[in-house]
């Protein structure tokens, strides 16, 4: 089916400028003012922006954790993703002790078979890489998983060792791949932990506190420090506080291959939430925890400088109270001990939303920085790019159409999320996705959902190059 736009305000990482789109098939066919073509449908977008499917680099669909699972899996997760107007994620596959890589990736390929409703890539988590296993790594980035995620805390379950970190690295320097970190010192926080525990100290405001800012920059500074060993880039996932973003800085302004995101959480709320009455503070409870209201406005100035490059959600949602679809209440499993209630937060819906408010209307970021940051950047970095990530002739037509004039109230009772709270409750907030294509179809047209599940397709990705 073809599809012509007309009229809109076309924004792109570098581009602004009023003109008609043409869709034929899947792909942006042609780009101009008054096109003389004939569609199938037309759309005026006069008064709207025309931007770049959001692509979403950090989320959890169906992940195992704490004896559960996330609340949305890849069906729930991609259409409530649509709706925000993300065309692409990017998820986690999990490699566990004692598996191989790929029998890791066909696992979460059988996740979302039938199930995305939006294009998906993965990454690769590993939790061990003995030297046999290194032409493992090597055969991902040929089947298009191209990135890899280690991490430096969860011990016994997630946590490697430097060496480990340091051979990945390496690696990725003969193969193309690019190494993904959560930096956070497992070691010292597990002690921590169990202190507090043994103090009786069980609120979920312990979870903040016994995973201090300084954690986080320490593992930080002593990844990036491995990545120079090696010679090759790295990433920072989920940074939430101004310790670890300025080594990334220190990195950057030092030469070196080093790049960050950050979430919405780490923008919008405070430890002020962890405080909330009763176990309420358990909704915001995710890893590393969200810092202090102090540590938003340097993260915003890291975003507008480039100190940053992305902003992903680190989506991995759990129901607080009612449970919704096959699970129950799941929060309240750390009712007495904050170390078991699982971490994560909702957020896959409200990505662009959030940015869009916090960033151009009270920043005054321009439109190509909001864009760079919620779609050009990640496919740059994670080998999608110009493919996604832009609106150029030839390139996926995943376009959204964005009504900057409409106004609406963030909750619970009207997202698409499968779960029972939204960390954002409340918020009333300017701007939403009136139009998403996905690939050339119509996905979402205001309230309603048009496309089905299963219509998103695997993505083998290239190599980073940003």
């Amino acid at each position: 089916m073809s599809t012509l736009i007309k009229n809109g305000r076309i924004i792109t990482a570098s581009d602004d400028y009023v003109a008609d789109i043409f869709i034929q098939g899947e792909k942006v066919a042609a780009i101009g003012q008054n096109l003389p073509v004939q569609a199938d449908r037309t759309i005026d977008a006069a008064g709207k922006y025309v931007i770049p499917g959001g692509i979403d680099v950090h989320t959890h669909m169906d992940l195992p954790f704490g004896g559960t699972f996330a609340s949305d899996d890849f069906e729930t997760g991609t259409i409530a993703a649509a709706f925000g107007g993300t065309t692409t994620i990017i998820d986690f596959a999990v490699q566990y002790k004692g598996q191989a890589m790929q029998q890791a990736l066909d696992t979460w390929l059988q996740k979302a078979e039938g199930k995305a409703a939006i294009d998906f890539g993965l990454h690769l988590i590993l939790t061990e890489l003995p030297d046999e296993a290194l032409p493992q790594m090597d055969e991902m980035v040929r089947q298009g998983v191209s990135s890899f995620k280690l991490f430096t805390a969860y011990p016994g379950v997630f946590m490697v060792d430097d060496a480990t970190i340091y051979k990945a690295l390496q690696r990725t320097g003969e193969n193309g791949g690019f190494i993904c970190m959560h930096a956070e010192n497992g070691s010292v926080i597990d002690l921590m932990v169990r202190r507090m525990l043994a103090e009786g100290k069980t609120a979920p405001k312990y979870h903040a506190l016994s995973r201090p800012a300084t954690a986080e920059g320490e593992a930080t500074h002593r990844v990036i420090a491995l990545a120079e060993m090696a010679g090759v880039p790295i990433y920072i996932v989920h940074v939430s506080s101004h310790l670890a973003m300025e080594q990334i800085r220190e990195a950057r302004d030092r030469g070196l291959p080093a790049y960050g995101e950050t979430c919405p959480q780490y923008l919008f709320l405070s430890y002020d939430n962890y405080e909330e009455p009763g176990f309420d503070g358990a909704k915001y409870v995710c890893s590393p925890p969200i810092r202090e209201k102090s540590n938003q406005e340097h993260l915003w100035q890291a975003l507008a400088v480039d100190d940053l490059q992305a902003v992903s959600t680190d989506h991995c949602p759990f129901c607080f109270k009612e449970g919704r679809g096959p699970y129950p209440a799941q929060k309240v499993l750390g009712l007495n001990d904050f170390s078991k209630i699982p971490n994560g937060v909702p957020g896959v819906e409200n990505r662009l939303h959030l940015l869009y408010n916090g960033g151009v209307l009270q920043r005054g970021w321009s439109m190509n920085r909001f864009v760079q940051l919620t779609s050009t950047a990640p496919a740059k970095l994670f080998g999608l790019f110009p493919r996604k990530g832009t609106i150029a002739v030839g390139s996926d037509a995943d376009v959204v159409i964005w009504d900057p004039q409409a106004r609406w109230t963030i909750s619970a009772a009207t997202h698409h999320m499968r779960v029972d709270y939204n960390p954002y409750e409340g918020m009333e907030v300017q701007g939403k996705a009136a139009q998403v294509f996905s690939r050339g179809r119509l996905v979402v047209e205001g309230d309603r959902f048009l496309a089905k599940p299963g219509d998103g397709q695997f993505l083998k990705r290239g190599t980073h190059a940003l």
